[in-house]
């Protein structure tokens, strides 16, 4: 891959991961504040000195619909962060909600509700496991966020302002509560349109025009959650870099909001934070480590990032991915999947990759098909 390629990725997706991370990062600042020796410690103690957080830690960030959403455990967002706070340096692996895993003959996105519905906690421990597998890493810890209480957070705190790079135009983006729909077409009519090629043109009523004007905007909690989850737009804004640019734009908007003196120094506000996230995330960090992680967070501040996205590739930019889309079949359950190239199970590339990534950030992002 050509440098300026190379540069042009680094531009349109520079520190989604972080800001995400900072998000989750936030709910622990927000706990902390019911615990003021670590106030203390967080803003005035001059060193920092952390006690499990001295060497790498990874950690899975995933991001559910929750709420009334179809599917509610299903996982729209999947990144891997491995954090090194000798290096200050935080490297991010996106892993798309389509990924087939053979393990368990579905999609990744189904892994944390799989695992939840065997037992409690289940979720992140498959989850997990499966992501480990993929990458050839290991995952120390893991959180969920589910985006009702993200919604939620955004209109407590009196929504964001965000600038819209370019017109957002997405015809297919689904209606809450509609997912299944039969749109009044009887049995018959209903079984022969849902084979069909398009579901748009199948099942109109399932799906609504999403459309953002380029410019500054004003967006609440819905609203903003709509611009980030949109996956069908046209044009440039369809593509898995548009959505995790406009991904950082909100989550930046956000953290901006929570650590401003009107959010951050009002304690009914942050109370009301703590009140909204304490039912909307699931993780394996145990409460004893929270001030690590706000400790880490300080440290991390101003860390290099590393972003990469596991897809398909880009024509346009001449590049290729490390993932192919194979033709629906029973092997895939029928569905539209996303395997590794060199085929379904074979992670040798992606391991490859992964550690690449991590270990220096500038390696050649996609290497070409060698036969």
């Amino acid at each position: 891959m050509s440098k300026r390629i190379y540069e042009k990725r680094k531009k349109i997706i520079p520190r989604v991961g972080i800001l995400i991370l900072a998000v989750f990062l936030t709910l622990f600042v927000i706990k902390a504040v019911q615990v003021l020796p670590i106030l203390y410690e967080l803003f005035f103690k001059q060193e920092i000195t952390l006690k499990k957080t001295n060497e790498r830690v990874n950690i899975l960030l995933l991001g559910i619909g929750g709420g009334k959403h179809d599917g509610p455990n299903l996982t729209d967002t999947i990144i891997f962060a491995s954090i090194d706070p000798k290096k200050k340096t935080v490297s991010l692996v996106s892993i798309p909600r389509d990924f087939w895993v053979p393990d368990f003959n579905a999609k990744i996105n189904t892994a944390y509700a799989l695992g939840e519905n065997k037992q409690k906690g289940g979720g992140l421990l498959l989850t997990k496991a499966i992501v480990e597998k993929i990458l050839g890493q290991n995952v120390d810890y893991a959180l969920r966020v589910d985006f009702t209480g993200f919604v939620r957070a955004v209109d407590m705190i009196g929504g964001l302002n965000v600038t819209v790079d370019r017109n957002l135009d997405d015809y297919e983006y689904p209606i809450d509560g509609k997912e299944t729909d039969t749109c009044g077409f009887e049995q018959e009519e209903f079984e022969k349109r849902a084979t069909a090629a398009s579901q748009l043109d199948a099942f109109p009523c399932r799906y609504e025009h999403l459309y953002f004007e380029k410019g500054l905007q004003h967006m609440d909690g819905e609203t903003a959650l709509r611009f980030v989850r949109s996956r069908h737009a046209t044009g440039a804004e369809g593509t898995d870099f548009a959505r995790s640019q406009r991904q950082e734009k909100i989550i930046q908007a956000f953290k901006d909001k929570v650590f401003s003196a009107g959010t951050f120094l009002n304690p009914i506000r942050v109370v009301s934070l703590y009140d909204i996230f304490k039912d909307s995330i699931d993780t394996d960090i145990k409460q004893e480590e929270y001030d690590d992680f706000i400790k880490l967070a300080r440290k991390m501040e101003n860390a290099q990032v590393h972003s990469a996205v596991l897809d398909e590739g880009d024509p346009q930019e001449k590049r290729n991915g490390l993932l192919t889309n194979p033709i629906p079949s029973k092997l895939f359950d029928n569905q539209w999947v996303i395997i590794p190239r060199r085929g379904s199970g074979n992670y040798t590339e992606i391991h490859s990759y992964a550690q690449c990534v991590i270990e220096t950030g500038n390696c050649e992002v996609f290497p070409p098909i060698i036969e």
